[in-house]
């Protein structure tokens, strides 16, 4: 299970550059190889590959008329690359993403829980602003024994 969250950088050659305890737990549990992607081409969210294959095993379940799994799928694909870390911890970003999510110079990794997101630093600071945790969200936590 990932926790926190770490500044990195995205280089010029559009390479994530994972940060260490994140990338160390990524190959010790999982291996080196991932899924990159988006659902709403805001940020990047960089799963375990064997994370990744557990969530088509649970898509390829529903029926193939529900639209919701062909949304997600539909997004997930476009965005969605599979990639490799090389031996310095690095990962290209797909393009698309790269471009859609503004992934370019420094970047926050954010655990959440069985992957990552990414996300362009400035625009994540615009996203706490703009989306405050609030009193009904604890509240609604606490509900629920969190």
């Amino acid at each position: 299970m990932f926790r926190g969250s770490s500044a990195t950088k995205i280089d010029d050659k559009g390479r994530l550059k994972l940060p260490t305890g994140f990338r160390r737990q990524l190959e010790s549990e999982y291996g080196p190889d991932v899924f990159i992607t988006s659902v709403s081409g805001t940020s990047a969210r960089l799963y375990p590959l064997q994370i990744w294959e557990e969530i088509e095993a649970a898509l390829a379940a529903l029926p193939k008329t529900d639209q919701v799994k062909q949304r997600f799928l539909e997004r997930t694909s476009y965005f969605g690359q599979e990639a490799t870390l090389d031996k310095q911890g690095r990962v290209v970003m797909p393009p698309i993403l790269r471009d859609s999510a503004l992934m370019v110079g420094d970047v926050v990794v954010s655990a959440r829980l069985d992957h990552l997101e990414v996300w362009n630093r400035q625009r994540l600071i615009e996203r706490f602003e703009d989306q405050p945790f609030t009193d009904d969200d604890y509240a609604y936590l606490s509900e629920r024994g969190i």
